[in-house]
């Protein structure tokens, strides 16, 4: 793949495996890491970022939802506060198309933001101006907390999935797992307002059997990841349903409950936005 007589691979599955700290992705045999390259759909990947290369930010966004012909249907626009000075939470079925809809909802409305998230996201340098990155692999350096602790003290407006991680399949049903708390702890501290988003829909069958499976067999490396790509392929041409809620004070957290049972509260708040006629 080439543009103006360079190579150019933003995702290189092979490079990833090489780089890798788990000695069992190394030992896979080349015709699993070509397989794994096609499931993750790497040259198509590659293509679209090539394509939109000169784009970032917001800008980049707003291409990748066009690429993806992607139909949004948002309820509750009204919703969103004049002041964006606030959290952005949303519930995380899809695992990447519904990241780039809450960022690009909220910087529609506020022209510009930044976005809680892993710093995996730091190897797309399309996304880079975009991500307040959480080093969530190790200890974050002092960097990474001088960083995101300037960020939650700005004006910018920031969203965040509190899940930390895609839905998978709880308690019989599909739906996040137990929000963490740090986003209750960081709204009170820097004094941010939080305001609920709901996405409707959810991923594949295969991606919850494979996440099923594995932790039938106990294996910790969460392997359903790998789908994450294909499903966002999938949503291609597709209506995506959002809901935003009114929003929610961050002086309403008091100590009537800990900062973990306020963000199960929270949780649930936005389950029932979903629910609400």
């Amino acid at each position: 793949m080439t543009k103006f007589g360079k190579d150019i691979k933003y995702v290189d599955i092979v490079k990833i495996i090489d780089e890798s700290e788990y000695e069992v992705l190394k030992k896979l045999p080349g015709f699993i890491v070509k397989w794994i390259t096609k499931i993750i759909r790497q040259d198509e990947m590659n293509r679209i970022l090539v394509k939109y290369s000169d784009y970032s930010g917001i800008d980049f966004l707003n291409k990748i939802i066009e690429e993806f012909n992607l139909t949004l249907k948002i309820e509750g626009k009204e919703n969103l506060p004049e002041n964006g000075k606030c959290f952005f939470v949303a519930n995380h079925p899809f695992g990447v198309i519904d990241g780039l809809i809450l960022t690009h909802t909220v910087s529609e409305k506020y022209g510009t933001l930044k976005a809680i998230g892993n710093d995996a996201f730091m190897f797309l340098p399309q996304l880079r101006p975009l991500i307040a990155a959480v080093n969530v692999f190790g200890r974050s350096s002092k960097e990474y907390v001088k960083a995101l602790d300037d960020t939650y003290h700005s004006g910018i407006p920031i969203t965040h999935f509190p899940a930390g991680e895609v839905s998978r399949r709880y308690k019989g049903k599909v739906q996040d797992a137990e929000w963490q708390k740090s986003f209750i702890t960081k709204a009170i501290s820097s004094k941010r307002d939080i305001v609920p988003f709901y996405f409707y829909g959810r991923n594949s069958r295969l991606f919850y059997m494979v996440n099923v499976i594995r932790q039938l067999f106990g294996i910790k490396l969460n392997i359903e990841l790998l789908l994450l790509p294909r499903e966002m392929f999938r949503k291609r041409n597709k209506t995506i349903k959002v809901k935003i809620g009114k929003p929610i004070p961050y002086h309403m957290f008091d100590k009537s409950l800990s900062h973990w049972d306020w963000a199960q509260k929270i949780r649930s708040h936005v389950y029932e936005i979903g629910n609400m006629k």
